[in-house]
């Protein structure tokens, strides 16, 4: 049996992943990067690509720092980047270099984009994805654990086209009528949420399309990656 269920992209789960209820702080923070106010230094992810590539060289940590208009982000693998306000235009800087730099607000309550001559910065608030395993053991499901979620797994994924399948770790909230909040980190290591409601599939991030094919989901988010879930991951049969 094939079933194909559109996406309804403003639609939201009632139920958050835990870990995305410290959310609001970092939209406070956000907020304040928007303009030349003072805000305080925090650790972010940082998913760097080089110009032209539409697939991150590195995830690493960093920290993120803004003064009076004035940026710091200052990188784990050395790089530092100090960035002065231009002209008193937002979202415009000058590098220590005296380069250009623009920043972009597009990840929304997520985090910040910032754009070099060489390279752009995805500036992530949430660093869950560069955790470690909570124990000594392996953990293939990082950052994702039972203490979060009411399942973890690896889900069946990749890019479209490249006709190859990799691996993703997710997390797993379920409700009642076999419905769930799938939390993954994706083929480029950013994370988004699968939500599987009743009447439809969406994605918190981007276009979704999902195709169901016996007992296994197909969804394809912005027609770039694919995600195959299993229908007893949702209602956990």
């Amino acid at each position: 049996m094939i079933r194909r269920i559109a996406a309804r992209p403003h639609d939201r789960a009632k139920a958050v992943p835990r870990h995305r209820l410290q959310m609001g702080t970092a939209f406070a923070l956000a907020l304040a990067c928007s303009g030349n106010v003072a805000a305080d230094t925090t650790d972010a992810r940082c998913d760097i690509y080089p110009r032209g590539e539409d697939r991150a060289s590195a995830m690493i940590a960093c920290r993120f720092s803004q003064r009076q208009g004035f940026v710091t982000i200052a990188r784990s693998d050395g790089v530092s980047h100090d960035l002065s306000p231009e002209d008193d235009e937002p979202g415009r800087f000058r590098d220590q270099r005296g380069r250009q730099v623009l920043r972009e607000d597009a990840l929304g309550a997520e985090g910040l984009i910032f754009r070099f001559p060489d390279e752009s910065v995805y500036l992530y608030w949430n660093t869950s994805a560069l955790s470690p395993p909570t124990s000594g053991a392996d953990n293939p499901t990082a950052p994702y654990s039972t203490k979060d979620y009411d399942a973890t797994t690896l889900l069946r994924c990749g890019r479209v086209g490249s006709g190859r399948m990799g691996q993703c770790p997710a997390g797993i909230l379920r409700m009642e009528g076999a419905q769930a909040s799938i939390v993954i980190t994706g083929p480029d290591g950013r994370e988004l949420t699968l939500n599987f409601m009743t009447d439809y599939v969406n994605a918190t991030r981007g276009e979704a399309e999902a195709v169901l094919n016996d007992d296994t989901w197909t969804v394809t988010v912005d027609g770039k990656y694919l995600y195959e879930v299993p229908q007893a991951a949702i209602d956990g049969g």
